[in-house]
């Protein structure tokens, strides 16, 4: 049986995994807030996007420094706003079609200082 540095409670079958600084259920943890990324040294960028898809064009957002739930729920927006599908992956927002311009006033109006790149 190990026992953690700093001694005390590591797992408990009430609350599962324990945080070890506070000593709380980590759900429940007040020592360990998330970290927000940083913003990318280029700014928000905007482009279109038609390698290795088919020929099919999509409007790509990088570079936001939003975490995962904020990303998925703007990229949400955003193609809703633009009435088409597409995705969220590792901290790039996809849609789907030649977007860039509603997708700029969208990101303009809600503070980000978004910028086309590209062509």
């Amino acid at each position: 049986m190990k026992n953690s540095s700093k001694g005390g409670l590591v797992y408990s079958t009430d609350g599962g995994r324990m945080c070890p600084d506070c000593r709380r259920p980590l759900a429940d943890c007040q020592c360990q807030a998330p970290a927000r990324p940083a913003p990318a040294p280029g700014g928000v960028r905007v482009m279109r996007e038609t390698k290795g898809r088919g020929g099919k064009a999509v409007t790509v957002v990088k570079g936001l420094p939003l975490d995962t739930d904020a990303l998925a729920a703007l990229g949400k927006q955003l193609r809703t706003a633009c009435g088409s599908g597409g995705t969220v992956k590792d901290g790039i927002i996809e849609v789907q079609g030649d977007h860039c311009d509603r997708i700029l006033d969208a990101l303009n109006k809600l503070g980000h200082r978004a910028k086309r790149a590209g062509g």
